[in-house]
């Protein structure tokens, strides 16, 4: 049973920073890809990094490029996302998800990916 948790979600002002983190516990492999996807009302659900365990390979979109970090703690299965200079086109339910092959982080396709978490609320108001 694989499991991946979310924290950190949560209201901030634009120009404010924010973290997430996310938990997987139950995965067979230690090589994976984790990553961080994002979805507003009425839109899609879009990649936002992810992060390649085998070699520490770090894969952002355009838009998180320079604002938002990925990061990973072994010891602590745990995958956190850094955001920064949030704006409210930010605003989004927010997933982390996993996969074992590295195509999906170098994609960041939803369909790559075989675990999500249930997915977290971060508001940036203006």
């Amino acid at each position: 049973q694989v499991q991946l948790v979310e924290s950190g979600g949560g209201s901030v002002q634009a120009g404010e920073s924010l973290r997430v983190s996310c938990v997987i516990s139950g995965y067979t492999y230690e090589r994976r890809c984790m990553a961080w996807f994002r979805q507003a009302p009425g839109k899609k659900r879009e990649g936002v990094a992810a992060f390649f365990t085998a070699d520490s390979s770090t894969y952002y979109a355009y838009f998180a490029k320079g604002r938002f970090t990925i990061s990973q703690d072994n010891a602590k299965n745990t995958t956190s996302l850094q955001m920064s200079n949030l704006k409210p086109e930010d605003t989004a339910m927010y997933y982390c998800a996993a996969a074992y092959f590295h195509n999906a982080c170098v994609l960041l396709e939803e369909a790559k990916f075989d675990h999500w978490g249930q997915g977290i609320q971060v508001t940036v108001s203006s």
